[in-house]
């Protein structure tokens, strides 16, 4: 069994998405955004709840929140994030803070949410705990996160590019847990029961990911993203002409006119905290 250290992955993966904010925010925030309504429907996010958006980022779903009334709290790791979410949204309250040592008091909140932000976390049953700690009795959580390949041909395609170029995995990567572990049912299901949430359901949302061509989705993964970065910059010239030669084919049955809308489902557990 491969040994994860938490806290060398933790860092590793805030210092990126420190130097990647604002090309995430750029490229990669309006197709993740697309998750957020179907999210804040299964935490149940209304008017006048005090609502905790975990891994906010640019800060989409807490203004998702504020936008129906709610009193939302943003929080992410990176304090470059913050900046941006605080720039656009001048609702929300911003924090700059880690999922798994939340720095606020137990049941400070109705409901919280984090959207495609729980595979990025070296703990991620210490953040399901903190949620529920931050949870007043009967406060709901939301949790997104994308499919897996098997079932997701914007995944499929790019795992079987990097393997057709045979690129090795990077180095510099600390292990972590695996970027697809929660979009098993089962697994999903028993991180947010292991935290003491009841009535845990788990939903899929069919998200399309729109791109012109081959190259923008290897740019936008290149520019945009962390670990999956990563794995694109350890390729040479000639592996990188060969991922995108094999990414053009394995993408080629979802054009649509002059560009194409791939699918990328997204898995959604909710749960309640018991006590009310």
């Amino acid at each position: 069994m491969t040994h994860i250290d938490p806290r060398a992955f933790d860092e590793f993966e805030a210092v990126g998405w420190e130097l990647v904010a604002v090309r995430y925010y750029e490229l990669l925030s309006p197709i993740t955004g697309l998750a957020i309504e179907p999210l804040l429907d299964a935490a149940g996010i209304r008017a006048g709840m005090r609502v905790l958006d975990v891994g906010t980022g640019p800060g989409t779903a807490a203004a998702g929140a504020a936008t129906r009334g709610a009193q939302a709290t943003g929080i992410d790791i990176a304090p470059a994030m913050i900046e941006i979410a605080a720039q656009r949204h001048p609702d929300p309250e911003f924090v700059q803070g880690s999922a798994t040592e939340l720095p606020f008091a137990d049941g400070s909140f109705d409901a919280a949410v984090g959207n495609i932000v729980i595979q990025h976390l070296g703990e991620p049953e210490r953040a399901a705990d903190e949620l529920a700690r931050v949870l007043v009795p009967g406060g709901r959580v939301a949790l997104s996160t994308w499919d897996v390949p098997e079932r997701s041909p914007l995944f499929a395609a790019l795992i079987g590019a990097v393997d057709d170029a045979k690129v090795p995995p990077p180095s510099e990567v600390p292990h972590g847990p695996s970027f697809f572990q929660f979009g098993e049912d089962d697994v999903f299901r028993a991180l947010l029961l292991g935290a003491g949430f009841a009535d845990v359901e788990i939903g899929s949302f069919a998200l399309d990911f729109p791109l012109h061509s081959a190259d923008e989705l290897l740019n936008i993964i290149a520019e945009g993203t962390v670990r999956m970065a990563a794995l694109l910059l350890v390729a040479d010239e000639s592996q990188r002409a060969k991922m995108r030669a094999s990414l053009e084919r394995r993408i080629e049955p979802w054009r649509r006119g002059d560009g194409y809308a791939i699918p990328a489902p997204v898995k959604i557990a909710a749960g309640t905290k018991p006590g009310r």
